[in-house]
């Protein structure tokens, strides 16, 4: 099968869809399927050739949206040669841009939500949910209407996509989701953490990984572990690793100024490659207060590497790591984020060995990538959203 996958931007700095879209083509490559990407990427920018699948850069387009008549332009002259579309995102013209190519044609496309009908938005950024409704009802609401299935990558997040938005109408299907295993040596991979990191050399710490963004509890995060430092809940043998790029300057600084200048705590920048690699298998835990998050690649990134996750119960894959043992959960606030911390330090050696086996297991069994494509596989030839798929309709009084 011939596969495109519609995407807003290949730039990896932008998170965890992305990392999957990589790593799920490459699986679907070695299998004999061909896999493309259409994007609103300039051509120009420096991740679309570097990306390992062939990306036809259609942008830039206009403003933040990406509006660009070229993008549905290439796609009716192009769409038959694929046997199918897969949609990565919403409420940018890569969505509505597939929808006005294909809603008459016979190319099925599907779409990955990714978190992004998620009813959080709604109450955290209510102006921007007003603009959203505008989008809603011009264009998205059309878009999940007419695909051939809707993919969500756990029920927690079809249940949630039900309660944000009006006139709803989808065929919804959960599918696996997951990641690959580290395609590096994990000792080398540490070395060359600690060799970047001199001075995280020989120190036990937790990690946090992932977009520097305030819905990730990233300020909780440095609130709660210097409270429980200085309280002297925790000793100091204990170091936060906060590690990943941020987008928002504002955001950035206070972070910086929460954490002051503490020697027991290191801002590392986007880590990837080894670097990542390195620094998840050499963590004591993963931790991420999230306060949404639709599925969050770098906590299983960090189960592939046999590291237990401290997370929140906004991460919803929060219950099945939470029934294999797999690591930790709390609400996400600052007494949730004290508990993780304190449950980890507490714990026994005995006790955090058998969690971190636990994780590895859950990895394997959940979430690995293979299990993950052959989920997909069946969604797109047609096995499973003809037949296993729920038609969820909501009226306007029912959106709440």
């Amino acid at each position: 099968m011939k596969i495109l996958r519609s995407i807003h931007s290949v730039n990896p700095a932008l998170g965890g869809p992305i990392e999957s879209v990589r790593q799920s083509s490459a699986i679907l490559a070695s299998r004999g399927h061909e896999v493309e990407i259409v994007s609103l990427d300039a051509p120009t920018d420096p991740w679309v050739s570097d990306y390992p699948v062939q990306v036809h850069a259609l942008g830039p387009g206009y403003g933040r949206y990406g509006y660009t008549p070229r993008f549905s332009s290439w796609l009716t002259a192009q769409h038959k040669k694929y046997g199918a579309v897969i949609i990565q995102g919403l409420w940018q013209y890569s969505s509505f841009g597939v929808w006005r190519a294909l809603r008459e044609g016979s190319t099925p496309y599907f779409v990955f939500p990714h978190g992004m009908l998620d009813p959080w938005f709604k109450y955290a950024y209510p102006l921007k949910h007003l603009k959203k409704l505008f989008y809603w009802f011009l264009a998205e609401h059309r878009v999940l209407r007419d695909a051939a299935a809707v993919l969500f990558t756990s029920e927690e997040e079809r249940r949630l996509a039900r309660q944000s938005f009006p006139f709803y109408e989808c065929r919804e299907v959960v599918v696996n989701y997951g990641t690959a295993s580290p395609q590096t040596d994990l000792a080398s991979a540490r070395e060359n953490f600690f060799d970047s990191f001199p001075q995280l050399r020989g120190r036990r710490f937790l990690l946090f990984l992932g977009r520097l963004h305030e819905k990730k509890g990233c300020d909780l995060l440095l609130e709660g572990f210097i409270a429980a430092r200085v309280s002297g809940r925790i000793d100091d043998s204990l170091d936060l690793i906060v590690a990943g790029p941020c987008m928002n300057a504002a955001y950035e600084d206070r972070l910086r100024r929460i954490a002051n200048g503490r020697p027991f705590i290191t801002f590392t920048g986007m880590l990837d490659g080894t670097g990542k690699w390195g620094a998840l298998s050499a963590a004591d835990a993963f931790v991420l207060p999230s306060h949404q998050e639709n599925f969050g690649i770098a906590v299983v990134e960090a189960l592939a590497c046999g590291t237990p996750a401290l997370i929140s119960n906004k991460i919803n894959i929060s219950r099945e790591i939470a029934a294999d043992g797999a690591g930790y959960v709390e609400n996400d606030d600052l007494a949730g984020v004290l508990r993780l911390i304190e449950r980890w330090v507490n714990a026994t050696p005995e006790g955090r060995a058998i969690l971190k086996q636990n994780a590895r297991e859950c990895f394997l069994r959940r979430f690995e990538i293979n299990q993950a494509t052959d989920s997909l596989l069946e969604v797109l030839e047609g096995t499973r959203y003809s037949s296993n798929s729920t038609i969820s309709q909501k009226t306007p009084n029912q959106a709440t």
